[in-house]
Formats: C-alpha cells, structure tokens, sequence
C-alpha cells in the first residue's frame, strides 16, 4: 500500500494490491469477531471494551450493562464500513470519505489492539511475546496504513 494522499474534495486516496485487500478484510472479519462474541474472559475483548471501574466489580458490570451492546454496535459498524469500502477498490484505488476515514481509524485501532493482545504487545517498544515475526511485520504494517491515513488528513 502506497501512502494515503487527501484529494482536492477531502477524499483520501491509496494504491492497494489485492494481497493487501485480502488482508484487511481477513483482519477486519476476525476483529468483528472477536467484538461479536463479547467474551468477557478474552483478554483481547478487555482491552477493546475495557471496564470503565478496574477497581469495583460491580460498578463496572453496571457501566457494562449499560454502554457495552452500544459500544460493541459501534465497532461493528466500523468494520463494515471498512468491508464496504474494500469491497469498492477499483483498479487498485482505495477511496476513503470523510465518514470513512473515521470509521477505518477506529476499526484500524480496533484489529491493532486485539493483534497486540495476541502478540503479548503491551507498550510501543515491546516486540511482543509471540515468535511469529510475520506477525509482528502485519502489526507494523497496519500501523503504518494507520499513520499514512492520519498524516492525509492532517494535511
């Protein structure tokens, strides 16, 4: 993927080659996955709907009861408008609108998060526990796309 650069109508634009689509929508679907299931013992699933009082059990169950099924709705329409979006590349050409800038960074944080649990990234510096480099490289990679997408519309 070639860097995001912000077109005169506030679109931004990418070149994408079918391995990278390919993907993203891998990781995209698992992420929805992961949020889908909303299994509260997923360490994974801790990070991206994390409880809003660590240190009161049942405060925290209460925020959840209420925020969780919204919050949880929301990422999941993220990672259908990323879906939606891959689905549209055209000749290699990834388009991206206002409204799908926002949901591609949230849903871009989103996989990065639940990679980084399951890398055992806890910190920027931290290579992780797992011993898959390819792994790692796909982390680096997405926080890439995400950086160049944000650098677009900073411009």
């Amino acid at each position: 993927m070639r860097r995001f650069e912000r077109q005169a109508d506030g679109s931004v634009v990418a070149e994408i080659e079918d391995a990278e689509v390919t993907l993203l929508t891998t990781l995209t679907h698992q992420a929805a996955a992961v949020v889908g299931d909303a299994d509260l013992d997923d360490p994974a699933v801790q990070r991206i709907l994390p409880d809003a009082y660590p240190d009161d059990a049942e405060a925290s169950a209460e925020f959840r009861r209420f925020t969780q099924a919204d919050l949880a709705g929301r990422k999941l329409a993220n990672a259908a408008r990323i879906l939606d979006c891959l689905e549209r590349v055209d000749s290699g050409s990834l388009t991206l609108g206002h409204e799908d800038v926002t949901a591609w960074l949230r849903g871009l944080t989103d996989i990065r998060l639940i990679l980084a649990t399951r890398l055992g990234i806890e910190t920027d510096d931290d290579l992780g526990a797992s011993a898959d480099p390819m792994m790692r490289d796909v982390y680096d990679w997405l926080g890439f796309v995400q950086n160049s997408l944000v650098e677009a519309i900073d411009a």
